[in-house]
């Protein structure tokens, strides 16, 4: 097995890592974090060109190789280019599955439209972007899968019963392929996010994010670079002995 040069400083150097939905939020927050630690990062997107450019000018900034790339992930066709559009930067070693949707609404109110979306943004996009890069980190001996959940998926949400179910499912993905791949050096794990202030919160009132970080036992509502530390840890060669296992860096809000 060829095991990736490894330093304290830069402890991803060289290897290419395909961060999805990658142009703001949790997934910009991750791709930089991963360049920082010397990674050369795709940064995926669906709509937002600029900002996806601008997130890779931010990469090359910290001296990483960086491209972004337009693609569905939720369409086999755009997902096989992405993986061929990595390899202009070299073997795909690391994989983040971020890309996805939220919907609040009352079970009786979610069409099947809506869950058909959820389902498909937050699990089958996963399911196809690792189907695509497994045959690269099987050929290396070596990889690093890691698929963005969310404390709803541990614990079921209250009117996000389709949203929870996708994010429950995406757990599961990932236990299962870890025992699937493990002996072939390729290591999946999950990071479940709890109240972090992204868009997705956008939708609630100030008083209700204030109530909210009051409720977690930290103190306060999480960031993209919380999550982004974790992921970090997670591709980074000192994790090759944590697999299969769903890490929820929330706050203390679900334990």
């Amino acid at each position: 097995m060829s095991e990736p040069f490894f330093s304290t400083t830069r402890p991803l150097f060289g290897q290419v890592a395909v961060v999805t939905g990658a142009s703001r939020g949790i997934g910009r927050s991750i791709a930089i974090a991963l360049a920082r630690a010397g990674a050369h990062v795709v940064v995926n997107y669906r709509q937002s060109k600029d900002a996806a450019d601008a997130v890779v000018d931010t990469c090359r900034a910290v001296g990483s190789r960086a491209i972004a790339v337009q693609a569905d992930v939720t369409v086999p066709e755009d997902v096989t280019n992405l993986m061929v559009m990595a390899t202009s930067l070299g073997v795909p070693r690391i994989l983040i599955n971020n890309a996805g949707i939220s919907k609040a609404s009352l079970l009786l109110e979610t069409s099947l439209e809506d869950w058909n979306a959820l389902v498909k943004s937050n699990l089958t996009a996963s399911f196809l972007c690792a189907k695509a890069v497994l045959p690269y980190m099987l050929r290396a001996e070596y990889g690093r899968i890691i698929n963005i959940s969310s404390i709803w998926g541990i614990a079921g949400g209250s009117y996000e019963v389709a949203y929870s179910a996708s994010k429950g499912g995406l757990i599961a993905f990932t236990k299962a392929l870890a025992k699937e791949v493990g002996r072939n050096g390729v290591t999946v794990n999950c990071v479940a996010p709890g109240a972090i202030e992204t868009d997705m919160l956008q939708t609630l009132t100030s008083d209700e994010r204030s109530a909210l970080a009051q409720e977690t036992p930290v103190g306060r509502l999480g960031t993209p670079e919380d999550v982004a530390h974790t992921v970090l840890f997670l591709a980074s060669p000192s994790a090759s002995f944590m697999t299969g296992q769903v890490i929820s860096p929330n706050g203390g809000l679900v334990i």
